[in-house]
Order: structure tokens, then sequence, then C-alpha cells
């Protein structure tokens, strides 16, 4: 006996058919670090490790199906041993249709886990679907774009006593992790920086959405404002935010006139036991970096605090690969691995990508079998909606502050989070 817990398989809907879910995006296989994908992929090793059942996929055009069939099984199928690829997509024949994911979530048995990788705009109305037929959510971040819909979820959740995680895989990160712990010890919050890039070419996957759905700072800012906010939690609170942003870049790549290339967020803090005593941080994040950096993402940021600070650059790994064609590239198979184990089996366990996952579908597994509550999983330093609401408070008033041209505080009445 080896005293681990077993619980049965849960049934998962996978709402989103892009790059993350299937290494798909409109021109083809995905030419990022992400060429088959992370959830997909994740979903059909945990049904090998028998967490997961039946899998159902819903995207927008059922024609597409057979082409992520077929690159499933080429890239994943063939290269594996052991995994069954098995899914049912929405909508079903060749057919458009925007709202396939209702008809996804309802092939599901009630107490499912749902994974939500769509456009932000849509987050919201699908999770609450979700959540209303009883299903546990996991939802890409940004949560939602708006405070007041993330208060939503909040209650929904609680309400009806389902899982409701946001999939902030940083946390899971080993040196992030770590450095939100030693940051514990180093004294009252003074500054933070973060900045977070992706280079030009992802303008061409996102051109559909970019600047009409949503901006960068709710794609990419959000993984540092949510591991800042992680960092102090409890101890500060924002009181304002004031948001600059630059342009013409992501425009000259045939991206709405709208879009932003650059939009930073400068934040106010204040200690939430002494007032007087206050800190600031500055987030920047970008979609319009070089195309040949030698990586897929920056990401770095620097935490000072009254008795000592934290640096932590996670895009040099110390790990780097030169080819004749390519030149150099810095990789990070922290996140997720793809070389198969020494027996041909997947081998991505350990990944942040794969853990993040892996948590909540841990959770729902529970809760669905009555092994716990949903509120167990809250305080524990686990990305559940409760735990992120200051993050999407901070990007929505980034959003409005660009919007209208001004600073926009925070406030705090009877335990929700407003702007004002």
């Amino acid at each position: 006996m080896s005293g681990v817990e077993s619980f049965p398989p849960i049934s998962v809907g996978l709402m989103g058919t892009g790059e993350y879910t299937t290494g798909i995006t409109p021109s083809g296989q995905s030419k990022s670090d992400k060429k088959i994908g992370v959830v997909g992929v994740t979903m059909f090793d945990l049904r090998r490790r028998g967490k997961v059942a039946d899998i159902v996929m819903a995207g927008t055009n059922g024609g597409k199906f057979p082409e992520i069939k077929a690159h499933f099984q080429k890239n994943i199928g063939d290269v594996y041993k052991g995994l069954d690829l098995d899914f049912k997509g929405f909508p079903e024949g060749n057919l458009r249709n925007a709202e396939a994911y209702k008809e996804a979530l309802r092939a599901l048995p009630k107490g499912s886990a749902v994974i939500i990788f769509t456009p932000d705009s849509t987050h919201f109305p699908i999770a609450s679907e979700a959540l209303n037929l009883g299903h546990h959510v996991l939802v890409t971040k940004p949560a939602t774009q708006k405070l007041e819909d993330h208060i939503k979820l909040i209650e929904l959740a609680e309400e009806k006593g389902l899982v409701c995680f946001v999939e902030h895989h940083k946390r899971f990160d080993p040196a992030y992790n770590d450095a939100r712990a030693r940051a514990q010890k180093l004294g009252d919050f003074n500054f933070y920086n973060s900045y977070m890039s992706q280079p030009k070419m992802q303008l061409e996957t996102f051109k559909s959405w970019a600047g009409i759905d949503s901006d960068i700072s709710y794609y990419l800012n959000s993984h540092h404002i949510d591991i800042h906010c992680w960092m102090v939690e409890g101890r500060y609170k924002p009181t304002k935010v004031t948001a600059s942003a630059t342009t013409g870049i992501a425009t000259s790549m045939g991206c709405d006139p709208k879009t932003e290339d650059t939009i930073t967020l400068l934040v106010d803090w204040e200690n939430i036991q002494t007032p007087s005593q206050r800190g600031t941080a500055v987030y920047t994040a970008s979609w319009a970096a070089p195309m040949k950096a030698g990586v897929h993402s920056e990401q770095r940021f620097h935490y000072m605090a009254s008795k000592g600070e934290v640096r932590v650059d996670q895009a040099h790994r110390g790990y780097s690969i030169v080819e004749d064609d390519t030149g150099k590239a810095d990789y990070n198979p922290f996140y997720v691995k793809y070389s198969p184990d020494e027996n041909g089996y997947f081998d991505g366990q350990k990944g942040y990508g794969y853990v993040s996952l892996e948590k909540f579908i841990d959770a729902a597994q529970r809760v669905t079998a009555g092994k716990a509550k949903a509120s167990d999983f809250d305080g524990k330093g686990l990305p559940t909606i409760k735990a992120t609401v200051l993050t999407t408070a901070i990007i929505h008033a980034g959003r409005v502050s660009l919007d209208e041209k001004r600073s926009v505080g925070l406030s705090e009445e009877g335990g929700k989070w407003k702007l004002v």
C-alpha cells in the first residue's frame, strides 16, 4: 500500500482549440515553444495516469478538428507511448458556432473539470456557464477583464461549492515560488519592477483580437502582477493605478489601430497596518519585442524591501542551443519538457505548466468525490478565484487609466474591491 489517496478519474472539457491547448494557430502549427500545446498533451498524460476520463473540446470552427487530430497523432501519439488521444469536438461537423462551448459543457457529467483557454472577453461568460452547470473551472489569466465580473465568479463558485482556479502558472515556477517565500523575511516592501515580453510574431497569432478584445497588459502583465500580489498578500493593498502605453509597431503589422505595443502600469501600494509606509510597483508588458532575441519570452522582476532584495531572470536559465539555421536560443525546460523519458513516455510531469493544470485536476477530483470542500483550497498559495481578485482589479484599473487618461483609485468596501 502506497498510502496515497486515489479518486475516480474526472471528465474534462477543454474550452478553446488554439495554441495553448493544441499547438495549432491560425497559420498552422505554432512557431513558438508550444508546438504541441500544453493543455491537451497534459490531459492525455493525466488520463494515462488515471486522473482524467473522457475529454471534450470546444472551439468555434468544427472544420478545424481533422487538422487537430492529425496534428495530435503525428506530434503526440507517434512520439509518446501509451497516450489515448480520443476526444469529442464541438461544434460537430464542418460548422462554425461561437457558442459551441454551451453544447460541450452540457455533454459533460456534472462535477467535471472545465479548462478555459479562449480570448479574454469570453472568459466570464464561459466560466459562468460552466459553474452554473455544476462544473469546476480553471480559467486562463486574466480571469476576467472587469473587476465586477471577477467578483461575480467568486460569489458563484462559493454559492455552488465548486473549485474555481485561475491558471497563474508562474506561482509554480520553482524560482518564483522560492523567491516569494524568501521575500517574506525581507521586511517592508519598497519597490517592485517587472518586465515580460513576447516577439512581434505573436501579433500575427493574435491579430484577430489584439487591441480589439484585449491588450498586452491583460495577457502578460497579469503574470507578474499576480506574483507581486501574492508576495505582499495580507500586508499591503494597492491604492492607485496609472497606465502608459506605446503604439506604432502593432499597427504597422496590420493590427487594429487601437492596439498598444507596450503597456506600463505604475501602482501605489500601502501598508495595511501602517498606512504611512508605502511601496511602488512598475509592471511592463510588450508583444513587440525583437523577433530573434533568442528567447520566446523575456520574464524578470526585481523586488526590493527594507532588509534586502530579490531578482529573478527567467528568460536565461543558463541553457542555450545554437543552430546554423536559427542561431542562438535560450530554452526553459522547467515550464514544459517535451522530450520523452527513457521508456518513451511523456516526461513533462515536473514542468510548472503541467503542475499548474494537475493541481486543479486534483482539487476538482477531491471535491467531486466528496473528500474536500472547494473552500479548503483557499489560503494555501493556490491561485483560486478568491486569491487573485487584486490582479484583476489592477489590470482593469490600468485599462480604464489608458482609456480615460487618468489615474484610477482602488478601494475596498465591505470586503469587496472597486475602482474609483
